[in-house]
């Protein structure tokens, strides 16, 4: 019996999700359609959208751009939210939540979401073999890419954390939010200031800014170094990593984060562990 599935953006045709998707469930041996769903740009159509989904029997939705905080607002007064999904602000991965539905809660009333970007970066980073446990990190940027992997870097047992920001309230601002809504997140812990003004040695630098895709330049300061070196971005030729290629470090885009984010949806949904490496040098092979 074919599972069926989508990813809910606007723009949505520019998606890998369907391939990648689609190659994990050839792994794992299973029936699947999976399809990029478009839809208008306000909450009501998404609702609209996500209820019909469920309704015909789909099993599970991939949220991206813009839709990630409607479907955390939606889950929030729904079907509930995972702990990663709570402190992100935001949910990627939505399914039905089956005790509310043995209970005789309509589908409607049901919807669950997760998180999955930061344990996806966080299984990349691993999965180099760059150590994370003790690592002393900073994290560029402070918007909701940058939001969605602190939980996951504090659960993986660094032993710092500075977060950089061009405005440094913003910073503060992310730290604050954050520590209201988890325990594990010491804001007294979280190192903040200006992205020009990081400076040190640090083992981990993650760029969660989205300036290279312009091909602009973070004003990073010459003091600044690293061993290795992390954009979130993916697709084209990084400034960032340019920069820190001819500082020494070791590098990598964020195309192993979009395929480990995925594998965690799809074990969410089918149950089924997905062999992350095998899956992406037959994603990269095609």
């Amino acid at each position: 019996m074919t599972q069926h599935f989508i990813v809910i953006g606007n723009p949505i045709a520019h998606s890998k999700s369907p391939e990648i998707h689609t190659l994990f469930s050839e792994q794992a041996g299973i029936d699947i359609s999976y399809q990029r769903q478009y839809c208008p740009d306000d909450a009501a159509s998404f609702m609209a959208v996500i209820e019909a989904f469920f309704q015909g029997g789909g099993v599970g939705a991939n949220v991206t751009v813009p839709f990630k905080q409607v479907a955390y607002n939606c889950c929030l007064a729904r079907g509930g939210l995972s702990e990663h999904a709570k402190v992100a602000g935001a949910a990627n991965t939505l399914s039905l939540n089956q005790t509310l539905l043995d209970s005789g809660t309509p589908i409607a009333e049901a919807i669950y979401g997760d998180n999955t970007d930061g344990q996806g970066l966080v299984n990349h980073i691993t999965s180099l073999d760059w150590p994370l446990t003790g690592a002393r990190v900073a994290l560029i940027g402070a918007g909701g890419a940058a939001r969605g992997v602190v939980l996951p870097l504090i659960q993986a047992g660094i032993s710092s954390l500075t977060i950089a920001n061009r405005t440094v309230s913003k910073a503060v601002n992310l730290v604050t939010g954050l520590s209201e809504s988890s325990e594990t997140i010491d804001k007294h812990s979280i190192e903040t200031c200006a992205t020009s003004e990081l400076t040190g040695q640090f083992d981990i630098i993650i760029n969660a800014t989205s300036i290279g895709l312009s091909g602009d330049t973070l004003p990073l300061n010459d003091d600044l170094d690293c061993h290795y070196a992390y954009d979130m971005m993916y697709g084209r030729t990084l400034p960032f990593l340019q920069h820190f290629v001819t500082r020494g470090a070791q590098t990598s885009d964020g195309y192993g984060m979009l395929i480990g984010q995925a594998a965690l949806s799809f074990e969410r949904w089918t149950g089924y562990n997905i062999d992350v490496a095998t899956a992406t040098d037959a994603l990269i092979n095609r």
